[in-house]
């Protein structure tokens, strides 16, 4: 039995704790019922991303960084080590804003939104780099078209680490990707990577990880309408039509 396993059957049934007492205004008896029922399923999925995350953590060393990979940075160039600043834990973002790309990717874009204002309380705990294969003028001129304040951004143009953290061919388009690193008496070691994409995706759903790291779509799941599989965010809005502003 795992640690895990034992945690597990220390806890009470779920349904137990799934009595909701909150009362909201007209609702029925069929709605809280149900609600109930829902409430248990809910209370089991935070349950289960703790035991994957736990999992996550106790993934035995990973390897080795094969070379200090040299990045173009906002305030000159630095290596993949010196990213860790005073931390031993570096998170990296792999943006889709290829050299080929006009324009950045809307789905990363949407994401990193998010991740900038959430930036000073992240870089509490670890370092967070995003890494585009763009050279780092370009990199800098969006960030300040968007307005983020707090990303760190450096340009791999110069190096493999896409092909090697983030599964792209020099020649081909670019993906979209976390990857941790950890640094410990000096050495450099990849502790875990996203390998979740196209060929992992359920029927009618758009790959992605778990747990989903856009906030977006953790709103949108909470609603009637859900994610609605033909909407996607964009990098600019229109005028709202009338009513719907």
């Amino acid at each position: 039995m795992t640690s895990a396993d034992g945690f597990s059957q220390m806890l009470k049934p779920a349904v137990e704790l799934a009595r909701s007492a909150r009362r909201f205004p007209g609702e029925s008896a069929q709605y809280r019922s149900a609600r109930n029922a829902l409430l248990a399923e809910e209370i089991e999925l935070r349950r289960h991303i703790e035991r994957v995350a736990a999992q996550r953590r106790a993934l035995p060393p990973g390897g080795e960084v094969p070379e200090d990979y040299r990045f173009d940075g906002e305030h000159g160039q630095l290596t993949l080590s010196q990213m860790f600043g005073e931390h031993d834990t570096l998170v990296t973002y792999n943006w889709m804003f290829g050299p080929r790309r006009e324009r950045p990717c809307p789905m990363c874009t949407s994401l990193l939104g998010s991740l900038d204002g959430e930036m000073p309380d992240i870089l509490q705990r670890v370092a967070f780099a995003v890494i585009a294969r763009s050279p780092i003028e370009r990199m800098v001129a969006f960030k300040h078209e968007r307005g983020w304040r707090h990303l760190r951004l450096y340009s791999s143009g110069g190096n493999s680490f896409n092909r090697d953290y983030a599964d792209e061919a020099p020649d081909a388009g670019d993906n979209a990707s976390f990857n941790v690193f950890t640094r410990k008496g000096g050495v450099v070691r990849h502790f875990y990577g996203d390998e979740m994409g196209p060929e992992t995706a359920d029927p009618g759903q758009d790959p992605r990880g778990a747990p989903d790291a856009m906030p977006i779509w953790t709103i949108l799941d909470l609603t009637p309408d859900g994610r609605a599989p033909d909407w996607y965010p964009k990098l600019e809005y229109g005028a709202a039509p009338a009513g719907r502003r």
